[in-house]
């Protein structure tokens, strides 16, 4: 019969030594399983157990996910690397900043390689130090357990030992003379001291296993639950902190590369416009950055509308125009009054729809002071100025401002106002129209507003108008055009 393979240094009675802890400790499971044996708890330790068991899993879940994040990052630079890359191939040599952009380039592909290496020093590194305690206390449980199973059976021998009675008398003794008697009860008793004193012994010994272990455990375990805040606390502050330092230097090479492309492009209008190609404004180059929602130098202008029907005018109406401190109030009113209006032919009442067919600020206030004679045949009160101004304008009030004539700025050429004509405004602001629709001004030029042709279209903060010099050039409506109401100031 071949014999059974042993490793260097196992031999035949510890192969069945270990064979026999392990059925007596199976032995014991069972018994206390079916309450045949009591089993030494202790709760306190039961409890530390449970917190090492769940400190395990989430340290195991971190890593995994540290690790995840680690790729993910690692298949960003790459990515990132690749689509630069691929910008700094296209970018031909005579183009503006292409040394810079190259600069970029490199730059940014350090940045990343130096924030995932740091991630890994800082986080990964320590984060599997951590977690390369555990598996030894594990083990040290796992062990524990054993011993304490050898002790609990251990002492149930040992009580055993003691409570056993003195067995019956065997054939053996009944034939032994009686001189032999004495000899044979000496060796009965030898034999039950030698049994309890080997009880003894190996309680003591599963005993001694059984603390030393168990003590070591009782201070790690607690001290092992109380590390985990503070490790939590150094691996995120390690990657936040990383993160935002990469963040924000990374930010600036993407700042550099806007601010090279917007040169690039600039240098690129001005050349098409010195070939005779149109340039677009710096406005609609500003309209479209904000409207890809791309912010990168923050305190810009508000940004102008495309269509009236998609964006409203951000910026609210200026105030009013009120009458210099300089003009008193019995001079205001003096201008109104028959000898302050020369030249000004009044039709109807209704007249007063349209104010703004003169703008009164524009007037020659000296020749208006030196007029005598009055012209008006129905004198207008400053009450029923304010009263047509409010008014709204109606078919017959836009039919009666068409027809109204006003001087010019010399007082001698009598202009006609264009069909649905409504009142002046003024522009305050330069505006670029984005659209065929819409109506270009530059601050200052004086805008007739006219109905819309369809009222359902007109959208809210926007007007319909012509410019007058327009007006007064071609006398028709082709140049009309929309304009928000909040960049003039009505007259």
């Amino acid at each position: 019969m071949a014999e059974l393979p042993m490793g260097k240094g196992v031999s035949a009675g510890k192969i069945a030594s270990n064979v026999q802890k392990k059925l007596t400790r199976a032995q014991e499971k069972v018994l206390q399983k079916l309450g045949k044996a009591d089993e030494t708890k202790d709760l306190a330790f039961e409890e530390g157990v449970i917190n090492f068991n769940k400190q395990l899993a989430e340290g195991t879940k971190l890593q995994k996910d540290l690790r995840a994040y680690l790729a993910a990052v690692k298949a960003m630079h790459e990515s990132s690397k690749r689509l630069q890359k691929c910008l700094a191939d296209m970018y031909e040599p005579e183009w503006y900043g292409k040394d810079e952009m190259d600069s970029i380039v490199e730059d940014s592909d350090l940045l990343w390689t130096d924030f995932h290496q740091k991630l890994v020093d800082h986080a990964l590194i320590s984060m599997d130090t951590y977690l390369g305690q555990f598996p030894d206390i594990k083990a040290r449980i796992a062990k524990r357990d054993r011993k304490l199973v050898d002790y609990d059976s251990a002492r149930h021998t040992y009580a055993a030992v003691n409570k056993s009675k003195k067995k019956p008398t065997s054939l053996l003794e009944r034939a032994t003379p009686g001189w032999a008697q004495g000899i044979l009860s000496a060796h009965n008793v030898a034999q039950t001291s030698l049994s309890r004193n080997q009880a003894e012994e190996e309680l003591e010994r599963a005993q001694k296993v059984f603390e030393d272990i168990n003590v070591d455990l009782q201070e790690e375990l607690p001290s092992l639950w109380n590390s985990r805040v503070g490790f939590y606390v150094n691996t995120f502050q390690s990657v936040s902190g990383l993160e935002e330092k990469f963040h924000r230097e990374i930010g600036k090479l993407s700042q550099n590369m806007y601010d090279t492309l917007e040169k690039l492009e600039n240098e690129d209008m001005s050349r098409k416009a010195d070939n005779g190609g149109g340039m677009k404004s710096t406005a609609q180059r500003s309209d479209r950055t904000q409207d890809a929602n791309h912010t990168l130098s923050p305190g810009g202008p508000p940004a102008i509308p495309k269509s009236p029907s998609k964006l409203k005018p951000a910026v609210p109406p200026p105030p009013k125009v009120t009458p210099s401190k300089d003009l008193k109030p019995e001079n205001i009113i003096n201008l109104f009054d028959e000898a302050s209006t020369p030249g000004i032919s009044v039709t109807s009442p209704t007249q007063y729809d349209a104010p703004g067919t003169s703008n009164l600020l524009d007037m020659d206030l000296d020749a208006l002071q030196a007029a005598t004679t009055p012209v008006a045949t129905n004198p207008q009160t400053w009450d029923s100025w304010e009263a047509a101004e409010g008014a709204p304008a109606t078919e017959e009030t836009a039919a009666a401002a068409a027809a109204a004539t006003a001087e010019d700025a010399n007082g001698t050429t009598e202009v006609e106002m264009p069909p649905n004509f409504i009142y002046k405004v003024q522009a305050m602001h330069d505006y670029v129209a984005s659209d065929t629709d819409e109506l270009e001004m530059k601050t200052g030029d004086v805008v007739l507003v006219v109905t819309y042709d369809i009222p359902d279209e007109q959208d809210e903060g926007w007007l319909m108008g012509v410019r007058e010099a327009d007006w007064l050039q071609m006398k028709d409506l082709n140049k009309k055009g929309v304009f928000p109401e909040n960049f003039t100031q009505k007259m």
